[in-house]
C-alpha cells in the first residue's frame, strides 16, 4: 500500500521542492498528483529537510495548494523484452506507435549495472554499416563507443537514419535508436525512413522531442540503453545503440544543473559533465561469458562548428575515436560528407585483415597528400605543380566523388569498398604506394597474380 504525502514547499519549472520524507532514496520513482493530474517523477536529491524532485511531463499551472506525493520504493525501471523490437516507444518505455502495449519480460533500473572492468571482452569483430568512408577507412568494432562530429546544416539525419537501417553487427543483430530532443518535423522523418525500411522488425526506437521537459531527455537516453544492455547481454543480440543528439542531452543536463542551482563550470555546463557522459558511454562493450554485444554510435552536433567545445572534447576522452563531418564537403555536393583526415577508430585494427589495414593506411596517406597539392595548386596555379602533384589532385578529386561519395540508400558491402580503393590507387604512381607491400603491389595494383 502506498501513501500520499503533503508537503509542497514551492514548484520551479519542473522542480518540486518537498519536506523530506523519512525512508526515500535518491534516483527514486515518485508520482506527483495535483488536481485530476498524475505526473511521473523522481527524487534528485535528498536533504536533511528539503527532497528535491524532478517532475516528468507537463508541470504547467501546478502549485503547491493540493499538490501530492506517492513514492514508489524503488529505482526508476522500465520493462524490457524481445517483443519491443519493431517498436516506437518514449522515455518512460510506453509505446507511442498504436500497436498496443509491449509484453514485458522483465522490469530493470535505467540506471544500469557497473561492469567489472575484468568481465569485459577486448573488441575484434567489425560492425559493418555500408557506409565506405566508415568501413573502408574507419571500422566500427563491436563494442566499440564511435560517436560522430556533426554540423548543423549539414545532412546529419540523413546519415543517422541511414546508419539505423544498415548498421549489422551479424546474424543476430539489433539497433537501438534514441532520438534525444529532437524537433517534431524531424521525429516524423525518422520514423518514416526507419520504419519504412526492410529491417525495421530488428530495430527499436526511443523518442524525445524538444518541447518534453529537460529531465525527460536524460531519462531517454538511459531508457534506450537499458533495452540494448538487455537485447545485448541476456538475448545474445549484437546490439548498435545510435545516440542523436548527444548536444541535446548535454543542453538538457545544464538546464536541470541550472535549475538546481549548482555551480556551472566551462561555457555553463555542470562540473560533472564529464563523468555523466561517461556513465552512458561507458555502458558499450563485450562481456564474458555473453554471446551478445553493445556498440555505441553517439552522434553530437558541434555547437558552432567547435571539436574543442566541451562535448566533442569530453566525448573525445571516453571514446575510442571520432567520425568527423565536414561542411565544404557537403557544399561540394559529397554525401555522407565525412572528413576522413581528423577522422579516426582507435580499435579499428582490431578487428580487419592486414591488407585491408595498408589499404586503409595507403589511401589515408595519397588523401592528405591530394589535400596538400589542392592546397598548393590554389596558390600557384595547377599547370605550375609538377606531375605528380597532378595524378595527387586527380587522386583527390576521385576519392571524394567515388569513395567517400554514396547513395543514402547504398549499402556497400566490404569488398566493393575495398575494390573501390584499388581502383583509385592505380591512378598514382607505383613509386608513391610506399604503404603497401610488394606482394599488394603485384595482386591489386599491377595485377600480376591474377
Amino acid at each position: 500500500m502506498f501513501v500520499e504525502y503533503k508537503g509542497a514547499l514551492s514548484v520551479k519549472g519542473n522542480l518540486l521542492f518537498f519536506e523530506t520524507v523519512e525512508g526515500i532514496g535518491y534516483g527514486e520513482k515518485v508520482t506527483v498528483k495535483y488536481e485530476e493530474r498524475e505526473i511521473y517523477g523522481r527524487v534528485a536529491a535528498v536533504g536533511e529537510k528539503v527532497t528535491l524532485i524532478e517532475m516528468l511531463g507537463e508541470t504547467y499551472g501546478i502549485g503547491v495548494e493540493n499538490l501530492r506525493v506517492k513514492f514508489s520504493g524503488e529505482p526508476f525501471r522500465i520493462g524490457v523484452g524481445k517483443s519491443m523490437l519493431g517498436r516506437a516507444f518514449d522515455a518512460f518505455g510506453r509505446p507511442i506507435d498504436d500497436l498496443g502495449p509491449s509484453v514485458a519480460q522483465k522490469r530493470v533500473d535505467i540506471a544500469g549495472a557497473a561492469y567489472n572492468p575484468a568481465r569485459r571482452v577486448h573488441p575484434k569483430d567489425a560492425v559493418k554499416t555500408g557506409i565506405s568512408a566508415i568501413d573502408g577507412l574507419n571500422t566500427l568494432i563491436k563494442g566499440q563507443k564511435l560517436p560522430i562530429f556533426a554540423l548543423s546544416g549539414v545532412a546529419t539525419d540523413e546519415l543517422v537514419s541511414q546508419l539505423v537501417r544498415q548498421a549489422s553487427g551479424g546474424k543476430k543483430s539489433a539497433v537501438v535508436f534514441a532520438a534525444i530532443g529532437i524537433k517534431h518535423e524531424n521525429a516524423e522523418y525518422f520514423l518514416k525512413s526507419i520504419m519504412a525500411s526492410g529491417r525495421y522488425s530488428d530495430t527499436v526506437l526511443f523518442l524525445n522531442r524538444a518541447d518534453e521537459p529537460s529531465v525527460n531527455s536524460l531519462l531517454l537516453a538511459r531508457s534506450a540503453l537499458t533495452l540494448a544492455e538487455y537485447l545485448a547481454f541476456e538475448e545474445g543480440y549484437d546490439v548498435v545503440a545510435v545516440l542523436y543528439d548527444m548536444a541535446n542531452y548535454c543542453d538538457a543536463l545544464r538546464e536541470v544543473s541550472a535549475k538546481r542551482e549548482e555551480i556551472p563550470s566551462r561555457k555553463g555546463y555542470p562540473g560533472y559533465l564529464y563523468s555523466d557522459l561517461a556513465s552512458i558511454y561507458e555502458r558499450a562493450g563485450i562481456l564474458k561469458g555473453k554471446t551478445g554485444s553493445l556498440t555505441q554510435i553517439p552522434v553530437l552536433t558541434m555547437p558552432d562548428d567547435d571539436i574543442t567545445h566541451p562535448i566533442p572534447d569530453l566525448t573525445g576522452y571516453i571514446t575510442e575515436g571520432q567520425i568527423v563531418l565536414d561542411r565544404g564537403l557537403h557544399q561540394a555536393g559529397i554525401y555522407p560528407p565525412i572528413n576522413v583526415l581528423p577522422s579516426l577508430s582507435r580499435l579499428m585494427n582490431k578487428g580487419i585483415s592486414k591488407v585491408h589495414q595498408r589499404e586503409a593506411n595507403q589511401l589515408y596517406a595519397a588523401y592528405a597528400k591530394a589535400k596538400r597539392a589542392q592546397m598548393l595548386a590554389s596558390i600557384v596555379g595547377e599547370e605550375e605543380i609538377s606531375q605528380t602533384d597532378k595524378s595527387y589532385l586527380e587522386f583527390g578529386r576521385a576519392f571524394e566523388e567515388e569513395f567517400i561519395s554514396q547513395g543514402g540508400y547504398e549499402s556497400r558491402s566490404l569488398e566493393e569498398t575495398l575494390d573501390i580503393g584499388w581502383r583509385l590507387l592505380r591512378a598514382l604512381p607505383v613509386s608513391e604506394l610506399t604503404r603497401l607491400k610488394p606482394e599488394d603491389i603485384a595482386e591489386f595494383i599491377d595485377g600480376s597474380e591474377k
